[in-house]
């Protein structure tokens, strides 16, 4: 024991380090005693380790010095752009109450500057003055189930097998894939990512593996094994809500063969036959403060603590889901993005999920599979990059021979329930139940056109969606509503998402004037010209940190750090109507016909998301039921005729 320490010392100093690796070279090795050899071979480990993450570590700090620091926007920009927001949604006489209002908060000595400065000296002090905040806020103190209404879920193209013989084959090959990018990530070897030639912070790329979110009665917190010297070298694999450890690299630091892994998936599956176990992974679905206490309840025994524990600390978890009742063709990228959203429910897979993981992989036995991912960690660009590097490994073929090595069988995670715990997943099954058959989803292929054609009358394609949406949900509704749509902060170190803000006044004046037959072809050509170049300078301010939303936030949550009353700006009806989304939109760029979905983010609300290819667009569109007013497949059915009436409207059939 002694000498371990001392080798350990030893370690840390970079000589010292690389001629031990001399030392535990294999001609040398064979001149120790078997002992020796093996404390050796624990420290030949240790060191591949921790080299792996001081790689990583200086890999994303690197890529972290060649973006700047996010700036805080001038407050009397952001208080004329908030009241610019406010036109087309609010009366003129309610507009002027709260001009009244905005103006006294940015008035000179006002409470306005004070938190202005004190947000000022935040960002010359912190890694990022508002990316702190926005998760704690948005996320680890959201109280909501995470299933549904915050977890994204990206449905990809389906796979060319029906079988579990097929599901295993390609699982082998997408847990291979990712952990191949896992070792560019680690090797400092991801090339960085751009964005209208820019270099984008890469920080958030370690942070995919080894993450897990962790429920709290008042608050969530984040944990990262990946950090440690020696991080996880496991993934989680779950089969009719049985949790497995499967160990994925040899004790050299080399991942496990396709083949290897395709061997234990067998093992897996052959001892995950029974279908009378308790779907623990239901109770990761309740409301944040109820699976709170049942954490708490769940960990008081060891050998829950510990399958707990390997979870959140495996590097990412798959999920081999069973066959689902089969549908038309219609329904059936509807029915695929519901699964890999929620499960399908308790009698379905939903068992066979851990939604606070940050990164699953959901697999079908009929060729489906996608991929569900936690928010706090996790953001859609990187996921999606993620994807593209799964989907290229993919269609190489395996040309490794497996060892002839032996392997341990797969750790099967077992759990105690006692009659408290057996109650919580009850009621978590009741509730999960409840809030699928609530949620309306339906996913569409538009086929009409898509991004090139608004690209050849130069107009933004994203511009061009968001102006269909907006007139699509004002003739379902009779009115403009509050939508955000996602930009990307990461031009900044450490910097996330902000909002794009819609409908602005120009975009209003064209929905109004686009159905009216008093108004000429060329006067509805020019407004619609007029609304998507503010759209798209809306979305310039937001790309370079000049939105107003996160900026908002900002003085709000340092006013109440600070101790201090709301101001009154945001205690004003109007700053309520203009914060409730009844429009939550997403743009998920990708190179594959792949398809995001997730719910709304009010009761009354819609969430739409689309993914613009060169001649056709995905969409997905969710409401819930409860609400009357709306329907999902509704406003699907209307986007559709809002997209074919601006292309008529912009090229008139001969």
């Amino acid at each position: 024991m002694k000498l371990l320490l001392k080798v350990q010392r030893l370690l840390f100093f970079p000589p010292l380090r690389r001629r031990f690796m001399n030392w535990t070279s294999p001609p040398l090795r064979r001149e120790f005693e078997p002992a020796n050899v093996m404390i050796l071979e624990k420290f030949s480990r240790f060191n591949f380790a921790w080299r792996s993450t001081a790689l990583a570590r200086q890999a994303h700090s690197s890529s972290s010095s060649v973006v700047p620091p996010q700036p805080v926007p001038p407050l009397s920009h952001t208080l004329h752009r908030y009241l610019e927001a406010l036109q087309p949604l609010l009366p003129p006489d309610e507009l002027e109450h709260t001009r009244k209002i905005v103006q006294r908060f940015g008035s000179p000595g006002d409470l306005g500057e004070k938190l202005q400065h004190a947000l000022e000296k935040r960002a010359r002090h912190s890694h990022n003055w508002i990316t702190d905040l926005w998760i704690q806020w948005a996320y680890l103190e959201s109280r909501q189930p995470l299933a549904v209404h915050s977890n994204p879920a990206i449905s990809l193209p389906r796979r060319d097998f029906s079988d579990w013989r097929g599901q295993l084959v390609f699982a082998a090959k997408l847990i291979s894939a990712v952990l191949d990018f896992k070792a560019k990530v680690d090797s400092g070897n991801l090339p960085v990512d751009y964005m209208r030639g820019k270099p984008l912070c890469m920080e958030l790329y370690p942070q995919l593996f080894s993450s897990c979110r962790v429920p709290g009665p008042k608050h969530d917190h984040v944990v990262h094994y990946g950090r440690v010297r020696r991080g996880p070298t496991h993934i989680t694999v779950v089969r009719n809500f049985q949790f497995f450890q499967l160990d994925v690299y040899n004790s050299d630091g080399t991942p496990l063969t396709q083949g290897q892994i395709h061997a234990q998936l067998c093992r897996i599956r052959s001892q995950s036959w029974k279908t009378d176990k308790e779907p623990m992974g239901i109770l990761t679905s309740e409301h944040r403060h109820t699976w709170g206490q049942a954490y708490n309840r769940l960990l008081q025994d060891r050998i829950n603590k510990e399958s707990v524990r390997l979870i959140e600390k495996g590097l990412f978890t798959l999920c081999l889901d069973s066959p689902v009742m089969r549908i038309s063709d219609e329904k059936y990228a509807s029915r695929m993005a519901a699964q890999i959203l929620h499960g399908g429910g308790t009698y379905s897979n939903s068992g066979n999920r851990w939604f606070d993981k940050t990164l699953q992989f959901v697999l079908g036995e009929d060729g489906s599979w996608g991929l569900l991912y936690e928010q706090a960690t996790a953001e859609g660009p990187p996921v999606v990059t993620l994807l593209h590097h799964v989907l290229r490994y993919c269609e190489k073929a395996d040309t490794v021979r497996d060892p002839l090595i032996p392997l341990p069988m797969p750790k099967k995670l077992y759990f105690y329930i006692d009659p408290a715990i057996k109650w919580d997943i009850e009621m978590a099954k009741q509730n999960l139940d409840i809030l699928i058959n609530d949620l309306d989803i339906t996913c569409f292929n538009f086929q009409r056109f898509g991004k090139e054609f608004p690209k050849q009358l130069r107009l933004s394609p994203n511009s061009f969606i968001q102006i269909a949406i907006q007139l699509a949900y004002y003739r379902v509704h009779s009115e403009v509503c509050a939508a955000c749509d996602i930009a990307s902060l990461r031009m900044f170190r450490g910097g996330r998402t902000d909002y794009i803000r819609s409908p602005t006044s120009q975009m209003l004046k064209f929905i109004q004037a686009f159905d009216d037959p008093a108004v000429s072809r060329e006067a509805k050509i020019e407004m619609l010209r007029e609304a998507a170049e503010a759209y798209s300078q809306l979305t310039d301010q937001a790309l370079h940190g000049q939105g107003i939303d996160r900026h908002l936030l900002g003085l709000k949550l340092q006013a109440i750090e600070e101790g201090l009353s709301i101001p009154r700006i945001f205690m004003d009806t109007a700053y309520g109507l203009a914060t409730h989304w009844k429009l939550r939109t997403g743009q998920v760029p990708t190179n594959t016909d792949s398809v995001m979905c997730f719910g709304p983010l009010v009761p009354d609300g819609y969430a739409v998301c689309y993914n613009p290819q060169p001649d056709h667009v995905h969409f997905s569109v969710t409401a819930f039921n409860c609400c009357e007013e709306t329907n999902a497949e509704k406003l699907a059915t209307t986007l559709e005729d809002a997209l074919c009436d601006l292309q008529e409207l912009l090229q008139p059939a001969v």
